[in-house]
């Protein structure tokens, strides 16, 4: 079989000569062109090689008009888009152009080997994940909506999971969903057929926190009486989930940092060090930048982490996501009930798309369960819910007065209400027992603000 034939477009002179020299190794001939207008002098020689790989920044083009340019002359030519910057955008507009990967540098030579291999191999279409089903309700692994920022989001996930990115940072509020992405970067991976392996960071105390992740000899502290293998180990050739990334130990964050580097760890209590081949994902609620800047995480941490990074919106955001997202719970927790799912009445769908969701998909969710359980198979009504939503329940007008005079009575109420907590919302709002949220809107609906 013939060796396969790679060309290298980027103006780093040392980084073509070296994977130059590295796939040669690898039984790959490889040539270099460093800039866009030498690149496609070499494509126009026959014969065309195998693949090509295009830097994002050229001196006389950009990555993407070199692609397109390539694209529109040999459309059966794979091309890979390589980057400094983990730019989503950037990598979503290169894979609508035909691109069949968006490789961040740094890179490992292992990766390009493996890309190559992978794509002259197989035909490109069908190495794609299959299209994802658009029914009432999704399966349960799979991000629910069809909101712009939803939509937006599960591009740029699909985008990322398919790359050879071994590092990806989710970024958004507590409750958002960040879990469920993590798990669809796995599952939409070419790891998907490996371990999908999650940890807290913020569960465990240091010492037992590093234990977990990079194992322990036998004897290694107080209390290990026997082997433990770390999680990192046991994602061998899957994805590991870092959860809560911004609440490790800043002593613990040095060992993570080295094993971002190299792929390289060594058990407490060990004696040799070990590797792993394993993508990391990892999320925080907090702002890890500004964390940085204050000395409470390790910033070249923090730029490791920040390769490719991804945000998962607020429910707010999405609020067109809100009822397909209760229709779709009340699905899931109808079948773990057994019993018939609930149904929404006009005036909760109401309430629901008003209220402004501080605790995000995990504060839905759990509604939808509690009202599962104690209404099964109901139509809920706004007296069925908790007060800080049903407040947000649309005042009708009455022609008998009695709308009015409970108008008039909650403006009283909100009245001394904000008096006596001096014009504090806060305040206010916590003595009604209602959120700070809740209370704006209330204030707002009777000209009070």
């Amino acid at each position: 079989m013939a060796r396969p034939s790679v060309l290298l477009i980027d103006d780093e002179t040392h980084l073509l000569a070296s994977l130059i020299y590295g796939l040669k190794a690898h039984d790959i001939d490889a040539v270099g062109a460093e800039t866009a207008t030498e690149g496609l002098s070499r494509l126009e020689r026959r014969p065309l090689p195998d693949m090509a790989f295009v830097d994002l920044c050229l001196p006389d083009a950009t990555g993407i008009e070199l692609l397109t340019t390539i694209k529109a002359r040999w459309p059966q030519l794979p091309v890979a888009m390589i980057s400094a910057h983990g730019d989503i955008r950037v990598a979503v507009e290169a894979v609508k152009i035909g691109a069949v990967d968006f490789i961040a540098k740094p890179f490992d030579l292992e990766d390009i080997v493996a890309l190559i291999r992978e794509t002259i191999g197989q035909d490109r279409a069908d190495r794609r994940p299959p299209p994802r089903r658009r029914t009432g309700v999704e399966d349960a692994n799979e991000p629910v909506g069809s909101s712009p920022a939803m939509n937006a989001l599960r591009e740029q996930t699909q985008v990322v999971a398919r790359s050879s990115a071994r590092i990806v940072l989710l970024l958004g509020p507590s409750g958002s969903g960040k879990g469920m992405i993590a798990r669809t970067l796995h599952q939409s991976s070419p790891r998907a057929g490996g371990p999908f392996v999650v940890i807290n960071c913020a569960s465990l105390p240091e010492h037992l926190l590093e234990a977990e992740l990079f194992g322990a000899e036998r004897g290694a502290y107080t209390g290990a009486h026997q082997k433990r293998v770390g999680l990192v180990e046991m994602a061998e050739s899957g994805t590991l989930f870092l959860d809560e990334v911004g609440e490790i130990p800043l002593s613990l964050q040095a060992k993570l940092l080295r094993f971002l580097e190299n792929r390289s760890f060594r058990p407490i209590g060990g004696a040799s060090e070990r590797t792993a081949d394993v993508r990391v994902v990892a999320a925080t609620n907090r702002n890890i930048e500004d964390e940085a800047k204050a000395g409470r995480f390790r910033a070249d941490l923090y730029y490791r982490l920040n390769v490719v990074p991804i945000r998962v919106p607020s429910l707010a955001e999405r609020a067109g996501d809100i009822l397909p997202l209760a229709e779709h719970f009340a699905q899931l927790q109808a079948q773990i009930e057994g019993c018939r799912p609930i149904s929404l009445s006009d005036a909760v769908r109401e309430c629901m798309t008003a209220y402004e969701w501080p605790g995000n998909i995990r504060e839905l969710r759990n509604l939808i369960e509690r009202l599962t359980i104690l209404q099964p198979g109901q139509t809920i009504e706004p007296a069925h819910l908790p007060p800080e939503l049903a407040s947000e329940t649309p005042i009708a007008a009455s022609s008998n007065g009695i709308t009015e005079q409970m108008l008039a009575t909650e403006r009283e109420i909100l009245r001394r209400a904000l008096r006596d907590a001096d014009g504090s919302k806060g305040k206010a709002a916590d003595s009604l027992g209602i959120s700070r949220y809740a209370l704006k809107r209330r204030l707002n609906r009777l000209n009070l603000d």
